[in-house]
């Protein structure tokens, strides 16, 4: 008998409907945070990878490359959006294995319906997972379970916490054990394959999604515009948070100056934590009416630009 590889390495696509929970089990999987949280829909842009280490039973050792896509949804109005869809279906379609995020609280809508059918045409392995469950009656999670595979027999179907880590375990050696054979495709000590300046943009618009809520415009952005890695070890970094019209401008700036300010402290907490160095963090708000149909922010972001 042929002795077990003793490495796997390929992409699992985490799909599924905006608020899934897709980019919280990414980050479980990975162990750090490698993709922006907030409560608020379509925070995830571009296709965030986070890389996952996983032992198996048989002794081999599997490399896990997480695609956190964007929030998949039907209705794409705006050109920021349908390049944020064409992104996420790229990622299922190059991935060797494609994971279904459904928020099991929410149930089965239109958008889940919507992908379920598109990923009828995978070949690659499907599995389901239901996230949330620490919100939801046993019997609603089993009803869910069998709704969606009648619509599409998956691999298997787990029901987890990403939020709580409960499953995260189970999922992440499933999913190793479904990849091909081979080489690692990243160094082992590697958590994510992000520039760090976008990294380092993705922090700060996390901090702008968590603090002004129902306030923030969708259409903000946040550029790196400087990286200085400075003599004494820590970094400068300069951002600019575009915006589309002066009365946004002034939501960010807040009085006096105090919401900017509270934003660039908690950032700056942050990628401190995250780059185990100081970080000296300077942030600019610019309004910018027609950012949202320059192609060049579409390719610094990792997006297609789509006339």
């Amino acid at each position: 008998m042929t002795p077990p590889p003793n490495t796997r390495a390929g992409f699992v696509a985490i799909v599924g409907a905006p608020n899934a929970g897709k980019s919280t089990l990414v980050n479980a999987m990975v162990g750090s945070k490698v993709s922006i949280v907030s409560p608020k829909v379509q925070t995830t842009r571009m296709r965030v990878i986070g890389i996952a280490m996983a032992d198996l039973p048989d002794g081999a050792r599997a490399q896990v490359v997480l695609v956190d896509t964007p929030g998949i949804f039907r209705i794409t109005k705006r050109r920021l959006e349908r390049a944020m869809v064409a992104a996420a279906w790229r990622g299922a379609d190059d991935a060797d294995v494609v994971a279904l995020v459904v928020d099991a609280e929410r149930g089965v809508g239109q958008e889940t319906r919507a992908i379920v059918e598109r990923l009828k045409e995978s070949r690659a392995p499907r599995f389901l997972i239901l996230n949330k469950i620490d919100v939801v009656p046993r019997e609603n999670l089993l009803t869910l379970t069998s709704e969606l595979n009648v619509l599409l027999p998956f691999e298997r179907t787990f029901m987890v916490s990403a939020l709580k880590h409960d499953g995260v375990a189970d999922v992440l050696a499933t999913l190793a054990a479904a990849l091909p054979s081979g080489p690692f495709l990243y160094p082992e000590d590697q958590a994510a394959d992000l520039p760090l300046r976008l990294l380092a943009a993705e922090v700060t618009r996390e901090q702008v999604f968590l603090q002004l809520h129902q306030e923030l415009p969708y259409e903000a952005a946040v550029e790196t515009e400087k990286w200085e890695d400075r003599s004494d070890g820590s970094v400068r970094i300069e951002q600019t948070i575009h915006v589309q019209r002066d009365g946004q401008r002034a939501i960010f700036l807040g009085k006096g100056g105090t919401r900017i300010k509270q934003i660039g402290a908690r950032a700056r907490h942050e990628l401190s934590q995250m780059l185990e160095r100081p970080v000296h963090l300077f942030l600019h708000v610019k309004v910018s009416e027609r950012w949202a149909d320059d192609p060049a922010h579409y390719r610094a972001i990792g997006l297609d630009y789509e006339p």
